[in-house]
């Protein structure tokens, strides 16, 4: 396996034999091999160890484990000590996704500090094809088909062409030593269920199994790149802009494909979306509609779809008192100066009377029932109505913030000042406030 090993990396990872490795190691026999392979190639490497405290002394005994092959091997080794089965309650997530989640920050963390160019992990073909037959059972696109990558930014995953059984036999061979996870052996989760009753069934009937999963990887690859190749034309036609905060699509775009239900899939799959009906039906469905993920709201407006991500609300409230020049909103730079002419107003800047201004001022967003006297017109307006006839979308009604006299509207800002705080022949101080 030594000789595969070296012969693998020269030929598509020759990169590693120049970097400065992170090994991830458990103290099973995965990332002990892809540690003694490495040590034998001389290549650059430390050992990184989670202690996830769910086993107590076996998990300590992993660690004291890792910590004796570091020093054995005259390598450096580190170990973090977590509190997995508390962070999984307070986020309210499995123990499996916990210790991924934190294991993964922490490596990523480790090698940013400490400047290792690379992080290895010891996945290796049968890993592969338990996440193939995972992502399988649970319903999901071509990309959940065509595995685990082997690089990743900056994950690496040098043991991918070869299989348990391989890594298993060198260990045997090279007298190596290894820890056993007592719950490997435990069927209650899902890829311990594949790996101990389903796969075994599997290689019984095919014996070149994995050889087969690698073939039909490679044509799922294959596939796939046709694909991304055929979606980065669409997405030329179909993307209208793309700001900080949300993305805008023509629905138009959607509509002319044949299915547009898959391109649908396609463009939103990565932000949570699942139902894909629902997704489907906001092609037709009037403006203003919208479907939500845990992350994410996709909006019809008009012809079009906005994609947003949701952020946690907060209450918007800005004082300002009458000795203030400017001051920073969510937006820009509200500006105050006193002016002797006055030009005509715009969407970003407004003349008004301060004698007719009762300070402090303050900036909030609008509310259900907000009504003021637009600039201009006669009578008075609801803030929702004059939404609805200047067709904002959903993101931008919730993007737009008022500046507020007391109780009373003075400028819808960005967008319509008040009739009431006009300049008028009457006015002797005229008030520039202007949006930067």
């Amino acid at each position: 396996m030594l000789s595969r090993f070296e012969e693998h990396i020269n030929d598509n990872l020759s990169f590693l034999k120049e970097s400065k490795l992170l090994i991830a190691i458990s103290g099973g026999v995965d990332s002990v091999v892809l540690v003694h392979l490495c040590h034998q190639l001389h290549l650059n490497i430390a050992l990184a160890h989670c202690n996830f405290n769910l086993r107590g002394k076996e998990s300590d005994g992993d660690e004291a484990f890792v910590i004796q092959l570091a020093d054995d091997l005259d390598i450096e080794a580190f170990s973090e000590s977590f509190d997995t089965q508390g962070y999984a309650n307070e986020n309210r997530i499995s123990i499996q996704m916990a210790a991924r989640e934190m294991r993964y920050f922490w490596f990523d963390e480790l090698a940013q500090q400490l400047e290792f160019d690379y992080i290895l992990t010891a996945h290796h073909a049968d890993d592969n094809l338990e996440t193939f037959l995972i992502n399988f059972s649970r319903g999901t696109g071509l990309d959940g088909l065509t595995g685990i990558p082997e690089i990743n930014n900056k994950f690496v995953r040098p043991l991918l062409p070869f299989s348990r059984e391989n890594v298993v036999d060198y260990a045997k061979a090279n007298k190596l030593e290894w820890r056993v996870d007592s719950s490997n052996a435990s069927t209650k989760y899902l890829r311990n269920k594949l790996r101990h009753e389903v796969i075994p069934i599997l290689k019984e009937v095919n014996p070149s199994l994995l050889q087969s999963y690698q073939s039909t990887i490679n044509n799922l690859s294959d596939a796939t790149d046709i694909i991304e190749d055929h979606l980065e034309l669409f997405f030329q036609e179909a993307v209208i802009s793309m700001e900080d905060n949300k993305m805008t699509f023509k629905v138009s775009e959607f509509k002319k494909q044949n299915n547009p239900r898959a391109y649908l899939f396609e463009t939103f799959k990565d932000y949570g979306f699942t139902e894909w009906n629902d997704a489907l039906n906001l092609l037709d469905a009037q403006s203003g509609k919208y479907i939500l993920s845990n992350t994410h709201r996709l909006i019809k407006h008009q012809d079009n779809l906005l994609l947003s991500e949701i952020v946690p609300g907060e209450l918007i409230e800005i004082t300002i008192s009458d000795t203030h020049q400017e001051i920073e909103t969510p937006f820009g730079v509200l500006c105050f100066s006193e002016v002797d002419a006055i030009s005509q107003n715009s969407t970003t800047s407004i003349y008004v009377d301060k004698a007719l201004l009762k300070f402090p001022l303050l900036i909030r967003q609008w509310k259900v029932g907000d009504v003021f006297f637009p600039f201009g017109m006669k009578g008075r307006k609801k803030v929702s109505k004059y939404f609805k006839d200047e067709k904002l979308s959903l993101l931008d009604k919730e993007s737009t913030l008022l500046l507020c006299s007391e109780n009373n509207i003075v400028w819808v800002i960005n967008r319509r000042a008040d009739n009431r705080f006009r300049v008028t022949e009457d006015t002797k101080e005229i008030l520039k406030i202007e949006l930067k």
